[in-house]
């Protein structure tokens, strides 16, 4: 199996020590979550990352265009391409899921997205480009931002044909959740989950706590793809958000979303649910995934940890992917 090792983190306010610990633990990257509703700003606490670590790739996984003006990501890319060093930052870039279903909005036009993203590279470049009737040019001196050009890779988070298109045409790769988009040379799969110990069973407090989170993003693209009746007690969970005003479901939806359970949510998050698709497994299953998903054209797995002892579970995850035990001692 050759698949290199990523992170994704729910961007907290210890993200930028969680990367450290990834770096020592020998991941290659660290991606974190650009949801302004849900979580810290990501710019500071990537650049707070960069401070900390010396090897560790960084980047936003995913920035969501409508959230900020163009010049506002170029220059926060300049400013991480400033601390890290050029070789160390991708960008992932995409329609937006969490970052606009938070703020009540539906994910944006792949054709806006495209446009957002040329522009972006443009400035980067050190070019003029117009843009909603202005022309822009990035002007930051020495001392004020990394010298154009600048070049980092720029990937595409994609679902669904027209993404699948978008970062075929524009994108340095691809970034996809659960399972891996063919056909292109990084093919980045974002992977929930926890490793279960000798003997654990998936229905064990440690196991919902670290994996619980992966359960409700069943129940949430099941309804928005209209599939409900093909989860168990999917209507049911449903249900249990009907008494919620529809202006403001959005919000009880994403309470804790991909940080912990909520109290909806509980009921409905089992063991069996976790094992059956994948969320807790143990060392040999997750090895036996990871190779599936490199079977099926992934070559960079972004696993998010969650829970009480998310430098356990970069650990474990770690040591299954390789093959090792994991070592109290490498935190």
């Amino acid at each position: 199996m050759s698949i290199t090792l990523s992170c994704a983190f729910a961007t907290s306010e210890r993200s930028h020590e969680h990367a450290r610990i990834a770096e020592d633990l020998g991941y290659a990257h660290a991606w974190f979550y650009d949801s302004p509703a849900l979580y810290p700003d990501v710019w500071v606490q990537l650049c707070r990352a960069a401070e900390r670590t010396t090897r560790i790739g960084l980047g936003p996984g995913v920035l969501v265009p409508s959230l900020r003006h163009p010049m506002v990501n170029a220059a926060a890319i300049a400013t991480l391409v400033g601390i890290a060093g050029e070789a160390r930052v991708a960008i992932a870039i995409g329609s937006g899921f969490s970052g606009r279903f938070t703020l009540g909005q539906r994910p944006m036009k792949w054709t806006d997205v495209v446009a957002y993203l040329r522009t972006l590279r443009a400035l980067l470049a050190g070019e003029e480009v117009e843009w909603d009737g202005g022309l822009l040019q990035m002007l930051h001196p020495a001392g004020f931002g990394a010298p154009r050009p600048i070049r980092v890779p720029i990937v595409v988070a994609a679902a669904g044909p027209k993404g699948i298109a978008a970062a075929e045409r524009h994108g340095d790769g691809v970034f996809g959740a659960s399972m891996p988009i063919p056909g292109f040379a990084r093919s980045i799969v974002l992977t929930f989950g926890t490793v279960l110990e000798r003997g654990e069973a998936p229905d064990a407090p440690r196991v919902l706590a670290a994996a619980g989170h992966a359960a409700p993003v069943l129940f949430h693209f099941a309804m928005e793809h209209h599939r409900l009746a093909l989860l168990p007690n999917g209507e049911a969970w449903a249900a249990a958000y009907a008494g919620v005003p529809a202006p403001a479901r959005h919000l009880a939806l994403h309470d804790r979303h991909l940080i912990a359970v909520n109290e909806r949510d509980r009921p409905f998050v089992t063991g069996e649910l976790l094992a059956q698709h994948g969320f807790a497994l143990d060392a040999a299953g997750w090895r036996e995934r990871l190779a599936m998903l490199a079977s099926m054209g992934a070559t960079e797995i972004a696993y998010q940890p969650a829970g009480p002892d998310i430098p356990g579970e970069l650990e474990r995850f770690a040591a299954a992917a390789r093959g090792s035990e994991a070592s109290p001692q490498a935190r």
